[in-house]
Formats: C-alpha cells, sequence, structure tokens
C-alpha cells in the first residue's frame, strides 16, 4: 500500500501517464453476469469515484457508466490498509490496479466479485459529488415475486437444490428476478426512501426492510407474507453500519425508519445494505401488543373453543417463561376449552440425565393459568413421555407434545393412555385404540422427531355428551426446517430442509386421519399445531390431499396476507395450522371461527414468549 506522502509526491506526473493508458472499467470488471468474466485476472489502470469507506475496504463507481441495466457501475475494493489510508476519502477519483476475485465464506453462498490486493496508483480528483441511486426511482424497481430463473417460477419447489447459480452462471434478469436485481447492484451506493421493516434483527441488529416500491403479500401490520411461489424478493436485510455506529435491535415488525443510504453487498448467505450510518425508528405501529382474541366458549357443544400454541422448548424451571405463556394462555387466548401445545420440555429441561416426564413442567403452566384466570379455570393434561433422546430439540430437552383441556369442559372419551412404543388405530365406531395414543411411533418417518399425539374428546360437567359428537384431534409437530439454505443462496430452488422427512410424516399422519374419515364421513376432526411448512408447500399439501382435511385458514376465509404466525428473515409466515374435518369446515359460514393472535410476531424480540403465535378456533360439534 502505498503511503500518503508518496501517494501525493507523484500525483501530478502519474496523472499523465495513467490517462494515456486504457484499463479495465468497473462495468467489464462486473460483466452480465453473476461471476466476473475476469475472474482471478490481474486488472490494470480501473477508474472510479470512492463512494464509501469501510473497515476492510472501499467502493469504487464508475466516472463514465455503461447503462446497461445488467451491469453493474460499483465495485468492492478489498484491503484494510486502503481502507484507513487517511488519504483518500469519498469523493477521491481513484486509479487502481489489483486483481479480480470471487469470494464467498461459504460453499452455500452465492459470491461477491470484489478486486483484491488493490494497488492506488493515482488520485485524479478530490471531492467529486456522488448521488446514490434511489431504489424505487425509474427503472430501479426490484421484482416480487421470483428469485431466480433458475428456480423455474417456484422458489419452494420439490425437488429442490437442482442448480446452482455458481455453476450456471446466467445472464442477469433484474427486471424479472429478485436475486439479478441485487447482484445488478453488486458494490452500488443506493438510498431507500420511506422504508419500514418487514423483519425483526438479528443479535447484530441486521434487519429486513422494503422502501417506496411495489411488494407483495402486505399484511395489516405491514409485512410481507410468503405465498405459493412467492418469497418477497423485494425485502433487502440492512447490515452493519459502515461508521461503526450499531443498528438497534429492538425495531419491530412495521416500524418505520429514517432514509438508508448504503452500499450493495453480499455475507452471509444474503445480498444486503451497508448503511453509511445506523438506522433509526421514525413511527412504530399502534397497537403495540396485538389484542386478545374474539373467541370465546360457548360452554356447550354449539361453541367448544380449541386452541393451538408451539410455547418454544417449556419447561417448569423457568419460572418467567412459565408465567409468559400463562398470561397468553389466559388473557390472549381467553382460556380455549381444549389447548394442544407443542415443544414441551420433560422436568429438568435440557439436562440430560434420562429422564422424560414433563409432569412437573404441565403442572407449573395448569398452576399459573388457575393463579391468573379470574374464575379459577382448572386445566388437567395428557401427553406420552418420548423415549429418551429420540424426540429431536434441544439436546437432553426430550421435547413433546401434549394437550391441556378444562376440565369443566372436556374429557378424554374412554380414557386408555399409550406409551411411547404402541401405535394408536382407528377401532370400529369410530374409537381410539389408545386414548391418547402416538401414530405409528416405530415410523422411520419420526426419526429424531415429535410423533403426533391423537385423543378422543367429549363433554363434561354440565354438558351432555349423548348430544355432541366426539372430537377427535391430532397433535402434530413435524420435523424441524433446519439445513434449510437461504433464499438468496447459491442453491436452486433453495433446499428445504427436513422436506422428505415432513413428506413421510405427512402421509403417516393423514393415512391415520382418512382412517376415521372413512368410517364416519361426518366425523368432528381436528389436525393442528407445528407443521414446520408452509399450507402451500409439498407436505402440507399432501397431508391436505391425503386426509380429507380442509384448511381452517381458506374455510373461514382469513385473507392470504393475515395468514402468518411465525416471523423468519424477510417474511411473515405460517408455520402452525388447524385442519378441519369437513363436518367442521362446512360450518364456517354459520358457527366456525378461527383467529390467529399476534402475540409474538408484533413485538421486540426481547419481549416475545415464544418465536410462534398462537391461533383459536371455535366449533359446533352438536349432532
Amino acid at each position: 500500500m502505498m503511503t500518503t506522502t508518496t501517494l501525493l509526491g507523484w500525483l501530478a506526473a502519474a496523472l499523465l501517464a495513467v490517462t494515456s493508458v486504457s484499463g479495465q472499467s468497473i462495468a467489464q470488471i462486473n460483466g452480465d453476469r453473476f461471476l466476473s468474466p475476469l475472474n482471478g485476472h490481474n486488472v490494470t489502470n480501473v477508474t472510479g469515484i470512492v463512494t464509501a469507506k469501510g473497515p476492510e475496504g472501499i467502493w469504487l463507481r464508475s466516472i463514465k457508466p455503461s447503462y446497461n441495466k445488467r451491469v453493474s457501475e460499483g465495485l468492492y475494493v478489498y484491503g484494510s490498509a486502503l481502507a484507513k489510508n487517511t488519504s483518500i476519502s469519498v469523493g477521491d477519483v481513484l486509479v487502481v490496479d489489483g486483481k479480480v476475485s470471487e469470494y464467498r465464506s461459504n460453499k452455500d453462498y452465492l459470491y461477491m466479485t470484489e478486486l483484491a490486493s488493490p494497488e492506488v496508483k493515482a488520485i485524479l480528483e478530490r471531492g467529486k459529488n456522488i448521488e446514490p441511486l434511489v431504489i424505487g426511482q425509474g427503472a430501479l424497481n426490484p421484482p416480487t415475486k421470483q428469485y431466480s430463473g433458475l428456480d423455474k417460477g417456484d422458489v419452494f419447489a420439490v425437488p429442490n437444490n437442482q442448480s446452482l447459480i455458481s455453476v450456471e452462471n446466467p445472464l442477469l434478469e433484474p427486471e424479472l428476478y429478485g436475486l439479478d436485481f441485487w447482484e445488478s447492484l453488486m458494490g452500488e451506493l443506493v438510498t431507500i426512501e420511506s422504508p419500514r421493516a418487514v423483519g425483526r434483527p438479528n443479535q447484530y441488529g441486521d434487519t429486513w426492510v422494503v422502501g417506496n416500491w411495489n411488494t407483495t403479500g402486505d399484511n395489516g401490520r405491514t409485512g410481507l407474507t410468503v405465498s405459493a411461489a412467492d418469497g418477497n424478493p423485494e425485502a433487502i436485510i440492512i447490515g452493519s453500519p459502515l461508521d461503526g455506529s450499531g443498528n438497534p435491535k429492538d425495531t419491530k415488525l412495521g416500524d418505520k425508519l429514517e432514509t438508508i443510504t448504503g452500499v450493495v453487498y453480499q455475507a452471509f448467505g444474503f445480498y444486503r445494505i451497508l448503511p453509511l450510518t445506523n438506522i433509526s425508528v421514525v413511527e412504530s405501529l399502534a397497537p403495540e401488543v396485538a389484542p386478545p382474541t374474539s373467541i370465546v366458549s360457548e360452554g356447550t357443544c354449539k361453541g367448544i373453543t380449541v386452541g393451538s400454541y408451539n410455547i418454544e422448548n417449556f419447561y417448569a424451571g423457568d419460572t418467567a417463561h412459565v408465567q409468559a405463556v400463562a398470561k397468553h394462555i389466559v388473557q390472549s387466548m381467553r382460556t380455549p376449552d381444549l389447548l394442544a401445545v407443542q415443544e414441551i420440555q420433560d422436568d429438568n429441561g435440557e439436562i440430560d440425565d434420562g429422564t422424560v416426564s414433563s409432569d412437573e413442567t404441565l403442572t407449573s403452566l395448569a398452576t399459573a393459568i388457575q393463579a391468573l384466570s379470574t374464575t379459577n379455570i382448572t386445566y388437567k393434561y395428557t401427553y406420552i413421555g418420548p423415549l429418551n433422546d429420540e424426540s429431536g430439540g434441544a439436546p437432553g430437552s426430550n421435547i413433546r407434545v401434549a394437550y391441556l383441556y378444562r376440565a369443566d369442559r372436556l374429557r378424554l372419551r374412554n380414557p386408555n393412555p399409550g406409551n411411547a412404543t404402541t401405535a394408536n388405530e382407528v377401532l370400529p365406531g369410530p374409537e381410539l385404540k389408545f386414548n391418547p395414543g402416538y401414530i405409528d411411533p416405530s415410523n422411520a418417518a419420526w426419526t429424531n422427531s415429535r410423533k403426533p399425539l391423537a385423543a378422543a374428546w367429549e363433554l363434561a360437567g354440565s354438558g351432555d355428551s349423548s348430544t355432541s359428537k366426539t372430537l377427535f384431534t391430532v397433535n402434530v409437530h413435524w420435523g424441524s426446517k433446519g439445513g434449510s439454505s437461504s433464499l438468496h443462496g447459491d442453491a436452486r430452488p433453495p433446499v428445504n430442509g427436513g422436506v422428505e422427512d415432513r413428506l413421510a410424516q405427512a402421509e403417516t399422519t393423514a393415512s391415520f386421519v382418512a382412517d376415521i374419515l372413512a368410517q364416519d364421513p361426518s366425523a368432528a376432526i381436528l389436525t393442528l399445531g407445528d407443521f414446520n411448512e408452509f399450507a402451500f408447500a409439498a407436505p402440507v399439501a399432501a397431508f391436505a390431499a391425503r386426509s380429507g382435511l380442509a384448511d381452517l385458514d381458506v374455510a373461514v376465509g382469513i385473507p392470504p396476507a393475515e395468514r402468518y404466525t411465525y416471523l423468519y428473515d424477510m417474511n411473515s409466515q405460517e408455520l402452525d395450522h388447524v385442519f378441519a374435518s369437513p363436518a367442521l369446515a362446512a360450518a364456517a359460514e354459520e358457527s366456525t371461527r378461527f383467529e390467529h393472535v399476534h402475540v409474538n410476531t408484533w413485538v421486540a424480540y426481547s419481549e416475545r414468549t415464544s418465536d410462534h403465535d398462537p391461533s383459536v378456533a371455535r366449533f359446533d360439534i352438536c349432532r
């Protein structure tokens, strides 16, 4: 790296020499595809304006742009010594030699074109004015549905991982595909006007936003809800500020932000904008906390309420979490008659000592609910302990699904619990062989995963069970999406981790439900819980087709953009579903109601109780 004294000393002489030599342009280095046509080549006399400086390099913009929509006029020049050189400032026009390099820190990520081993040959001008490109103006509008032409129209398609951008290196089509759009701006200085947060920041303050441009999937909280074939490529993550300041870590879904200016970059599996300074919240949405459900129980077969809630690594030893979950159940879910819960740990949490019981854990929740309820509501619970270390989740925690039920409203019909290895069956009637009982627990589909718990319920207390149908329920927590690749990743379509396991789980669960309907087409059946998958994705779609159940979101007419229970990256999404038998779904226009209660997706990360929102429904199960 040239020192300041040497650089300024021969500036005038070098100016004449440099301007007489034809060098490679920034546009030629970037090319019109994802990978540079000059990758691995030494290049000379690359001329550009310094648009930004970071801790490990600087960014240049072409002096004379090519005006090719496929080609970025920005370039990252990697070199910490160059970045720290105080003789170089934003607005300087530099002439640089170096080596074109494609860099990524992980084989699953996209490459980023950069100029490595830089050597500044001259500073031609200082203080040149720089105007950032404004995304959303003119032709700079991000595509709103497709990520890549290699996805063949569906970013969520199965089978996935059918091609690699790094191998195919397709021609950029920035007007059609989101990844192509952001790649065509790599290294450029850009501005986002009227930005809003569409996700929560991660531990570093990186925050997903959209600006003043077209979007799809807009929900009432101004987030972007994922839908079939549309993973919202118009969103971009705002990364670490270049001035060393820090982004806030408490921003929330829908927060309005100040105008953001920064450089387009690629890191940690995503395109991103590194802002010149930290983002700032202008306004947050009201109400700050989601209102409670409007659905309440009738206390009879005409209106039984059922809730579902993944309460995230729940065990008795975390008393603050116990109280927070109980508060949600009482105040936000309004103590449904039956509650399917997921991610219940054993009694000592993540201590891996062979404990599988969760009686203390579930008792702690029932006790907390009773203490918080003004009418002294008593819940009983039922579950089946899994085999040790065979149900996934946090090591040693032995997570499982369970039911809580109001003893004054419901009871198990002919209770006869199974165990960790006994498979439930549908007997003539229909009745269940085990109540409750696991569905086919020895099936390889459930390896290192939670087994679905089937149960049959009838009215209790003052209710007359002779006037009510048996309510069959299946509580699921299908296999994790762990191992998935980034929507911005190299694999196209992106890897959907565990999808083959979930397809097998869908078939097993659906077959059991279909057996009940085969005996009684008018049976009252619910399958509910954390499916770990979207309603339109292959596993859930296969379950719906095979089981004969209806998606309750569709049956009651919840608008597609409001179907979300989870925030991940840029997307509001629904991993938690309720599927109802035809007899229950058909009553949607009359008596069936259903709501998602956004107690966790609306709040800051530090304020959430779980990573999932609960849902509540009401059904008429009278004969």
